[in-house]
């Protein structure tokens, strides 16, 4: 049995807040200087440049990104052979957010109530998901998510007789709908199968994957480059002023449904995708 102390996870969990925050992803860089080669609007070459530009000038000065530090959400997995010691896991993530957002600087957006909506000041609490897994490791994967895509995110219950068509469609839709809203260019995280709750969660983890990182089910992959076409189809272009990159990755992840149910859940997330993942 390997001890890992709960100060030692609150420790990274503070870094990893700020890391996120004003360091983009290398596959998200990456895919918004590709496809500025490719854009086909003036506008739209100038908005991804304007964007790449702003990144640089997060990681060189040790800003936020975006004004909008996010929601701090959490996978976390937990070799069955390390023990905690210290204090709870959810209360050492929590204490780092809370250590990591205030001394960095970083807004605090979090409300105590979805109706009383007083801040907490810290931006706690975190949403956590917790899993158990072979080793004596802790993996923890960190993503601050905006609200301007979240909000833009969506779930339906289909029929299974709806098949491929009925998915790729509610996809299509869900970010046609969203428009500007989410400051595209977009990442788009699907969920399918499983519960409503299970195709939810599954879409939240697939942001978390990078976007250069395609599904190791083929199945899956062409369906992901399908999306992404589609999608970039629409027009709404960089920041919604028109133009061919709508999108720059679309990640499926997929699980066991029941033999009545079809369900897929659309997590879109905004240009500045962010994500780190240590493993302790």
């Amino acid at each position: 049995m390997r001890v890992i102390q709960a100060q030692k996870i609150t420790d990274a969990v503070a870094g990893m807040c700020a890391a996120a925050n004003c360091n983009l992803n290398n596959d998200i860089r990456s895919a918004l200087c590709a496809f500025r080669q490719g854009e086909a609007s003036p506008v739209g070459c100038e908005m991804l440049d304007r964007i790449v530009e702003n990144a640089d000038i997060a990681a060189k000065r040790q800003m936020p990104i975006c004004q909008d530090t996010g929601m701090a959400v959490f996978r976390i997995k937990v070799g069955q052979e390390a023990c905690i010691q210290g204090g709870l896991l959810e209360d050492a993530v929590n204490e780092g957010v809370r250590r990591g957002y205030t001394e960095g600087f970083l807004r605090k957006s979090v409300v105590a109530d979805p109706f009383r909506r007083i801040n907490t000041q810290d931006n706690t609490p975190a949403v956590i998901y917790t899993e158990l897994t072979a080793g004596d490791k802790v993996a923890i994967t960190f993503a601050p998510k905006g609200f301007g895509s979240e909000n833009m995110s969506a779930l339906a219950m289909l029929k299974p007789a709806q098949g491929l068509d009925g998915v790729i469609d509610f996809v299509v839709r869900t970010a046609d709908a969203a428009g500007s809203n989410p400051c595209p260019p977009m990442v788009v995280g699907v969920g399918i199968g499983g519960t409503m709750d299970k195709a939810a969660q599954l879409a939240k983890f697939a942001l978390m994957r990078p976007i250069d990182d395609a599904n190791p089910d083929p199945f899956y992959a062409q369906l992901e480059q399908t999306l992404l076409e589609r999608i970039n189809l629409l027009g709404t272009g960089p920041q919604g002023l028109g133009g061919t990159t709508t999108a720059i990755g679309v990640n499926v992840e997929a699980f066991a449904t029941h033999i009545a149910g079809l369900p897929v859940a659309v997590n879109i997330s905004c240009h500045a995708t962010r994500h780190i993942e240590i493993i302790l």
